[in-house]
């Protein structure tokens, strides 16, 4: 069945307990707001050599043009894998991500406890850029009781109109992508994509809420085990992700198994990969049979957020 996804909503009921807001006197005047349907939007490449790792665009792999729509239920974007128990599941691959969240601003008005309506949520990094993350940490960004929805459209603006900004812990996983990509099995009522502000202009993004996330003690995201298997081992010639996942024969189906399901403990769509050595493929059946099948070492931090679960 597909799974019940984490309503938005929660993020502003935890907010609601963040700390009172700073003096409105030191803020500059706010400029006129923007409209978000006529605004410009950000050109998205996350295939470019600055911006993917695993996934980069040659003449030959087929990988979706600069800006172009990404469809996330083709192939190499879409893996069927195996849960704890050997659940069947489906999961995306959004490429490697490091630990440390980027922040996303989200604006309330002084004296409220939801954000303010019709205000798109900022940042100020996209794919290629330094900082990027797929995983933002909320940042609870306080503004007068008068203020205009969408006045704000910058980081730059947030900084120069003094407004308090209080971290939070909560983190959100929201890959960039561009204008008019799809992932038909990412449902539930933030099904689609969301939009955000990015210097003056607007940005698109996936929001994948299958479960809460909140930052560890060191302020990182969370990580979790995945244990893969690709056709040829990494240690040999042209083994490893480019020889893609190891499946059964004439199947779709990966013995990539994970360790932990949305609404179980200790689950994150930020997986530690370990990967195993083929010749225990057909062995693997769950998560003991993995961590028991002969290792070939870890191979960094992937966002593959689960999004079907069937037995």
């Amino acid at each position: 069945m597909r799974l019940a996804t984490f309503r938005a909503a929660t993020l502003a009921v935890t907010l609601a307990t963040a700390a009172a807001c700073g003096s409105d006197s030191t803020a500059s005047p706010l400029p006129s707001p923007k409209d978000p349907a006529t605004a410009p939007r950000v050109s998205v490449d996350r295939f470019s050599a600055t911006a993917g790792m695993l996934f980069v665009r040659s003449a030959t792999n087929g990988l979706p043009a600069a800006n172009a729509p990404i469809d996330m239920d083709t192939g190499p974007f879409i893996t069927t894998g195996l849960g704890p128990a050997g659940e069947h599941i489906k999961y995306y691959n959004f490429d490697v991500q490091p630990t440390a969240p980027a922040p996303i601003f989200v604006l309330f008005r002084a004296g409220q406890t939801t954000p303010v309506e019709g205000q798109l949520n900022v940042v100020d990094v996209v794919p290629g850029q330094s900082g990027y993350n797929d995983f933002w940490q909320v940042m609870k960004v306080t503004v007068p009781a008068n203020y205009v929805a969408n006045s704000i459209t910058s980081v730059d603006e947030i900084r120069t109109g003094g407004f308090a900004v209080e971290p939070t812990t909560i983190v959100v996983n929201c890959p960039i992508v561009p204008e008019g990509s799809i992932a038909r099995l990412h449902g539930g009522p933030s099904a689609g994509l969301t939009h955000g502000w990015y210097r003056g202009q607007v940005v698109a993004y996936f929001n994948f809420d299958e479960a809460p996330i909140t930052t560890t003690a060191a302020g990182a995201v969370p990580l979790a085990a995945i244990y893969v298997t690709f056709t040829t081992n990494p240690n040999q010639p042209g083994g490893g992700p480019a020889s893609g996942f190891k499946t059964e024969q004439g199947s779709l189906q990966t013995h990539n198994v994970v360790a932990a399901l949305p609404g179980k403990a200790g689950y994150t769509p930020l997986w530690t990969v370990d990967v195993y050595d083929n010749s225990a493929f057909t062995t693997v059946k769950n998560l003991t049979t993995a961590a028991q099948s002969p290792q070939l070492g870890a191979a960094g931090n992937v966002n593959c957020p689960i999004v079907s679960v069937e037995p």
